[in-house]
């Protein structure tokens, strides 16, 4: 009979096994089969697919009403035909609900009904969609954290949406925790604070920063601040010497209480913060459970107790004295919800960032950019387009009725503390127009000629701000960025002047680019456009500079050059030639990359290398003059002629060269793993002969390319131009250099990267033992017949 009841569940398989469909399990004969269907697991599974049947055919499937109607109102609703047993919202989206009715006979009674309208709106009602039971293990709490979402799948997602606006919205939702992980975040925060409310009577944890700012980002740090006012009072009333005779009894009870306390070993008014650090670290520690790699942090700007849990992987740190972050986090909350175009402009400016290399939340700190600091620059921008999108702090704290003003160790936080009590904004800009406006903004900002100033909602001059209390301690830097309450701090002191100034180059690349039919339309070629290439670390338009020196002088006999033969004159042109003639040896060479010449001309716009219908912009370009060139080759001047033919790579005229471009391809990973394998090749050379090192370093790649495959692969592993032009370092007309601008091909940005960083160092060097160690060939045989005949 049990047999029977089940055999839609149990598959036969050969040589005598069976498998349980229902329990994923494989048993290897009939009576270990049996065995199985008796057990629990089974008997579970099949009870609760009937459970789950059973609801199915009463319940009801209710979509049409308004946008957050909640659950109790539907189940009211519903209550007038018969008992709700049950109403589950959707909760990512809210545009649907499952009802969830007593019996069958009350579904029928729904359904009877030709029409159903809930506040107005007409309620779409049908039976829930009959489904396949399908069993899930569960999963441990550490699921719940979502998994890193890579550059790669956010572009294959972003890119099937219709605008940019679709784009940044779906962003958020990437980005934001899921249900599971918000409802970890919330029960590790009532674990901690049921532990230490029995260590430290009366405290309270409170989380702030992402987890509930509104830019949450899933994986982030879990930020606490806890809260020892009300111990101190209670620590302070446990422990005075003289109360009436009617107190002493709550006395002895509060002194019970806190004899297996912890404050029974510390004074929480006289202790230091490292001291009371110390015993937060210890209660971590000892007594919360999955706890562990707890660390005091005491040398931080405020310090901090780290810590890690340890089921979930989620890192988190504890603070005492941060209270200015809980009202920084309330007027992050307020501005989210002051307009709806915020959270994605954050979004979209964060991780635009983080991809660009400028910003990052480092333990320690670091020259980079940090989360809090790019969201102050959007709200700042927000406040100063026209018309404005966001209020100044000034503004706020005028609309706060009397009475509410709120101080914060000193500072005026005030505020109102709901958001309705704005006017709606009269920016009619989306926010794909707003994130383009904000690259134009900043992409020649003076960020280090003032402070910028949210509460002022303008650039406060640097002499001024110095004048006031809070510049006493505020920390100039390259960027000013002034905390909207803490008006002594610089959110961005940590910066230092490389990060700035790659900080208005990126923006000036991102300006330029979202100028482009690529940023603001769909491409119809299948292309990559929007979000995705703007997030491209290395887009073509971001093109990376690596600068060589030239040395004009001396030229030397040993290096090829021959006063006799060369004016002085004729050296820049000379050493620029020979120095292309030793980049283009070590990129093949050496290297073993594909390199082929581009045509003079080609190269003089590098920046019109990554053009493309689609990128067009829609302003009439200018042709702009390349560093270091006397003119660049005209449209009708390279009509006149025919192409000149293709040069050899090491074949360079002596006609003015203005620039030199080259077509690059990499087919291996050469920049990975040469000091292990130059070491190999030292070892087996003999000692006694001097080993080219040029010869050395093409071994060495040759080396890594034969460990990757012996044949070469079908496609490269990516692409890119390089421009060569000559121009002057700044000291004059002695000090001339060769700048080289890279331009990788489209997404192939990151892998690109490595590579570039490799060439930094390595690039110029090679280049420097090529025109030691290699003999020049610049002479032609009509320089020698003028030499031989005394000219």
């Amino acid at each position: 009979m049990e047999e029977e009841g089940t055999t839609g569940d149990v598959d036969s398989l050969p040589r005598g096994a069976f498998r349980c469909r229902l329990c994923h399990v494989t048993v290897a004969n009939k009576p270990s089969l049996d065995d199985h269907l008796r057990g629990k697991k089974h008997q579970r599974l099949e009870n609760l697919r009937s459970i789950r049947q059973s609801q199915e055919l009463r319940s009801i499937f209710v979509s049409g009403f308004q946008k957050g109607t909640t659950a109790m109102e539907l189940s009211t609703y519903f209550e007038t035909y018969g008992k709700v047993i049950n109403v589950v919202m959707d909760k990512d989206k809210g545009v649907y609900a499952i009802v969830e009715l007593q019996d069958e006979e009350i579904l029928q009674k729904v359904l009877a009904e030709p029409q159903h309208s809930l506040g107005g709106q007409k309620l779409r009602v049908k039976p829930r969609e009959k489904k396949d039971f399908r069993y899930t293990p569960p999963k441990k709490q550490g699921s719940a954290r979502r998994e890193q979402l890579s550059p790669e799948k956010l572009a294959q997602s972003i890119c099937q949406v219709d605008d940019v606006d679709a784009q940044m919205a779906l962003m958020v939702q990437l980005f934001e925790f899921s249900e599971s992980e918000q409802r970890l975040r919330d029960l590790l925060v009532k674990l901690f604070q049921e532990v230490f409310s029995e260590f430290f009577p009366e405290s309270v944890i409170l989380p702030f920063g992402s987890s509930v700012n509104g830019f949450s980002v899933s994986g982030c740090d879990l930020d606490l601040f806890l809260d020892l006012e009300k111990t101190k009072n209670f620590q302070a009333s446990a422990k005075a010497a003289d109360k009436p005779l009617a107190e002493e009894q709550e006395a002895m009870e509060m002194e019970s209480r806190s004899e297996d306390s912890i404050l029974s070993d510390i004074d929480l008014v006289t202790a230091t913060v490292p001291e009371i650090l110390d015993l937060v670290a210890t209660v971590l520690q000892k007594c919360v459970p999955g706890v562990h790699h707890v660390q005091v942090v005491s040398t931080a700007r405020r310090p901090v107790v780290k810590f890690c849990h340890k089921e979930s992987s989620l890192r988190g740190d504890i603070s005492i004295n941060n209270k200015l972050a809980l009202c920084n986090t309330r007027f992050l909350q307020f501005c989210t919800e002051a307009d709806e175009r915020v959270r994605p402009l954050v979004y979209a400016v964060r991780y635009w960032a983080k991809q660009q290399g400028l910003a990052g939340n480092l333990f320690g700190g670091g020259p980079l950019l940090n989360n809090y600091a790019l969201t102050l620059l959007v709200f700042f921008f927000l406040q100063t387009c026209s018309p404005s999108v966001l209020p100044t702090v000034a503004r706020l704290k005028d609309l706060t009725d009397d009475g509410e003003l709120t101080v914060v160790d000193g500072w005026d936080c005030t505020f109102p503390k709901d958001p309705a009590s704005l006017q709606p904004s009269g920016n009619p800009e989306s926010c794909c127009c707003l994130l383009a406006e904000f690259f134009r903004i900043f992409e020649c900002y003076n960020f280090a000629g003032g402070v910028i100033s949210l509460r002022e909602g303008r650039s406060l001059p640097l002499s001024d701000f110095l004048l006031s209390d809070a510049g006493q301690k505020f920390k100039v830097g390259p960027i000013n960025l002034q905390d909207p309450f803490e008006l002594s701090h610089n959110v961005a002191a940590n910066v230092n002047e490389k990060t700035a100034l790659r900080l208005q180059r990126s923006c000036q690349d991102a300006a330029k680019y979202c100028r482009s039919l690529q940023y603001q339309r769909k491409s119809s070629k299948g292309k990559t456009w929007g979000l995705v290439r703007l997030f491209q670390p290395g887009s073509p338009q971001t093109a990376e500079r690596l600068i060589i020196f030239l040395p004009l002088i001396p030229a030397t006999p040993s290096l090829g050059f021959h006063p006799e033969l060369h004016p002085s004159r004729d050296l820049p042109q000379l050493l620029f030639q020979r120095t292309c003639t030793g980049i283009a040896f070590v990129l093949q060479d050496v290297l073993k990359c594909g390199c082929s010449e581009k045509p003079q001309g080609f190269g003089d716009d590098w920046e019109s290398l990554s053009s493309d219908p689609e990128e067009e912009p829609l302003e009439t370009k200018t042709e702009q003059l390349s560093v270091g060139s006397k003119r660049s080759l005209g449209v009708e001047d390279a009509m006149l002629g025919s192409p000149p033919a293709k040069k050899s790579r090491l074949e360079f005229s002596l006609t003015d060269v203005e620039s030199v471009t080259w077509s690059c391809t990499v087919w291996h990973h050469v920049w990975l793993g040469r000091r292990r394998v130059r070491r190999q090749f030292s070892t087996e050379a003999d000692p006694k002969t001097s080993t080219d090192p040029l010869e050395l370093e093409g071994k060495v790649s040759e080396a890594i390319s034969q460990q990757e495959g012996e044949t070469r692969p079908v496609d490269p592993l990516f692409g890119f131009t390089v421009c060569a032009s000559i121009r002057e370092g700044g000291s004059g007309e002695h000090d001339l250099q060769v700048s080289l601008n890279f331009i990788p091909n489209p997404e192939q940005g990151a892998v690109f990267q490595d590579f570039f960083h490799f060439l930094q160092g390595f690039l110029p060097r090679m280049v420097e033992q090529y025109l030691i160690t290699k003999p020049s060939d610049l002479h032609t045989s009509q320089d020698k017949s003028s030499l031989e005949d005394g000219i």
